[in-house]
């Protein structure tokens, strides 16, 4: 892996962040490409700075939850109070789970969610993730907000999710991809059935600067397709298209959005 110090130091903090349980020092080399001793010894400085542990028992390493604090800190003191009572007046108006995604460069990820579900199915993935671009109602509505052109090239630079984790209905070509962009710009919001995993379903608008306009957040609404069909996620549209508002005028008090 080529790269400075840091880089590497970044990358191999990422790779922890795959697996809770740990990863072997032999496989966090070969996922990096460097030495086992040049990863052995970033290791240890992480372990001392505090960022990283290693299990005794199993000698697996694994993240500390010093990340996991300076993020919760970043995010109490950024404006996620701002943003945080509109995801979950959403969130209470639908009775499902509520996202907030922001776009940062070539990402979208989300950062801040409510759940509506009190009880029954509910469908709470975990956050700080990248949207998968070509398979969810969050991806579908950033695309739509870009030519054709754009859209297939965001989503030729993302690594692919493996088939075997999509649901049955995800795009299986640039053909689906596109009829869906399509949608989603005549309708001002996307929606999909299990197509980023089988049992779920999703829509999604964009949020957008109040002065620019430019895209910088997709807020969304997901749960279970038992309860979710289409059919109610155009129902709830306005309410969607009604918060992604109110969180673009919020979006000026807020260090969330970049």
């Amino acid at each position: 892996m080529a790269g400075s110090q840091i880089e590497r130091a970044l990358s191999l903090l990422e790779s922890l962040t795959a697996d809770p349980g740990g990863i072997p020092l032999q496989s966090l080399a070969d996922q990096l490409r460097i030495p086992k001793s040049a990863t052995h010894r970033m290791l240890a400085d992480l372990i001392r700075l505090g960022y990283v542990r290693q299990d005794p028992h199993t000698s697996r390493y694994r993240l500390s939850t010093k990340l996991v604090a300076l993020g919760f800190r970043y995010l109490a003191n950024s404006g996620a109070d701002v943003v945080q009572p509109i995801l979950d007046r959403l969130a209470e108006e639908t009775g499902e789970l509520v996202r907030l995604g922001v776009i940062d460069g070539e990402r979208l990820t989300w950062i801040a969610k409510s759940q509506g579900a009190r009880g029954g199915l509910r469908y709470d993935p975990d956050m700080g993730r990248d949207a998968p671009l070509s398979s969810t109602a969050s991806g579908h509505a950033w695309l739509a907000s870009m030519s054709d052109e754009e859209a297939l090239l965001r989503v030729d630079r993302q690594t692919p999710v493996e088939p075997g984790e999509l649901g049955p209905n995800a795009p299986r070509d640039s053909v689906e991809l596109l009829e869906r962009l399509r949608l989603a710009r005549e309708h001002g919001y996307a929606w999909v059935v299990e197509s980023s995993a089988v049992g779920t379903a999703a829509m999604a608008a964009v949020v957008r600067d109040p002065r620019s306009r430019r895209p910088i957040g997709v807020l969304s609404l997901a749960g279970p397709s038992a309860r979710l069909g289409e059919a109610r996620m155009h129902q709830l549209a306005p309410l969607l298209l009604a918060a992604g508002e109110e969180l673009s005028e919020a979006s000026q008090a807020s260090e969330l959005f970049p």
